[in-house]
């Protein structure tokens, strides 16, 4: 059974930084594409960023992109999302996901590409 498990959320003030983890385990891990998304209350779920199966192939929302780094440790089962600069519009629910398909070149970016989802970490940003 796949299981994606979020951790790194919490309170921070604008202008400041935290590092989301997302620890995979159930299926290969380093053959399947990774990607962050948030859903803020009354809205729907968004893309933030994701990262191909190889780490070669990136690619992040406009409102994040030069703020969000994603990466991916293969021997750790893990993808991480760096967020710096942060604004009260990054609060969100922040879930990581793993792609449909193994060893995809091109990164995607619909919801409906991902077929595992984690349980979600909440971001909380002060002004």
């Amino acid at each position: 059974q796949v299981q994606l498990v979020e951790s790194g959320g919490g309170l921070v003030q604008a202008g400041g930084s935290l590092r989301l983890s997302c620890a995979a385990s159930g299926r290969t891990f380093s053959s399947y594409g990774m990607g962050w998304f948030r859903q803020a209350p009354g809205k729907e779920r968004e893309f933030v960023a994701a990262i191909s199966w190889s780490g070669s192939s990136i690619s992040y929302a406009h409102s994040v992109k030069a703020r969000f780094t994603i990466s991916r440790d293969n021997a750790k089962n893990t993808v991480y999302l760096q967020m710096n600069s942060l604004k009260p519009e990054d609060t969100a629910v922040y879930y990581c996901a793993s792609s449909k398909s193994e060893y995809r070149r091109v990164v995607v970016t619909d919801t409906d590409d991902y077929d595992y989802w984690g349980q979600g970490t909440q971001v909380t940003v002060s002004s």
